[in-house]
């Protein structure tokens, strides 16, 4: 996998320890030179920088989405480099209600859209189906017939770092 980096991005891979937080699953098909899959790429857990005094275990999701759009270029390179933004607060109407789907992004390699979903909780049922809706409404409303399926991404709080869970189709990938 050449991924044509610079003297400083490679530097920075290293202090941020990309490598080591990569599946060791991952690792083998790096070493293996075997293909990558889109859930490869996914570094758990992901870095997401903070650089004001705020506590990270009083982070809300307000806080949290503030964080990462104000670094949306480092938050992207976290999932795997081939994501780019749409929008955040993304609006859907299901029924006669307004919902906001958190980050809107679009994954180029794979051709499709991911909604990502932030929660400063652990990851609960209600989480899975929301997303899960939010997914069907992209799919039905935003996707055209040459585009993949929607995935989604759940990021949750767990032991006091911020982790992805991955929901594609009906299956979560848990890292």
């Amino acid at each position: 996998m050449n991924r044509n980096l610079s003297k400083r991005g490679l530097e920075e891979i290293i202090k941020n320890k990309e490598y080591e937080r990569l599946p060791n699953k991952t690792k083998e098909k790096i070493i293996n030179n075997k293909d990558i899959e889109l859930v490869d790429n996914i570094k758990n857990p992901i870095l997401i920088k903070n650089n004001t005094n705020n506590n990270e275990e009083e982070i809300s999701e307000k806080y949290l989405k503030h964080l990462i759009l104000d670094n949306i270029s480092s938050f992207l390179k976290e999932l795997g480099d081939v994501y780019t933004f749409i929008d955040s607060e993304y609006t859907i109407s299901l029924g006669d209600d307004k919902n906001y789907i958190d980050i809107l992004l679009f994954n180029i390699n794979y051709l499709c859209y991911v909604v990502v979903e932030l929660n400063v909780t652990k990851l609960k049922k209600e989480h899975i189906g929301q997303i899960e809706v939010y997914k069907n409404y992209i799919d039905k409303n935003l996707k055209s017939i040459n585009l993949n399926p929607t995935i989604g991404i759940l990021i949750v709080k767990e032991n006091n770092k911020f982790i992805i869970k991955y929901i594609n189709d009906n299956n979560i990938i848990s890292r």
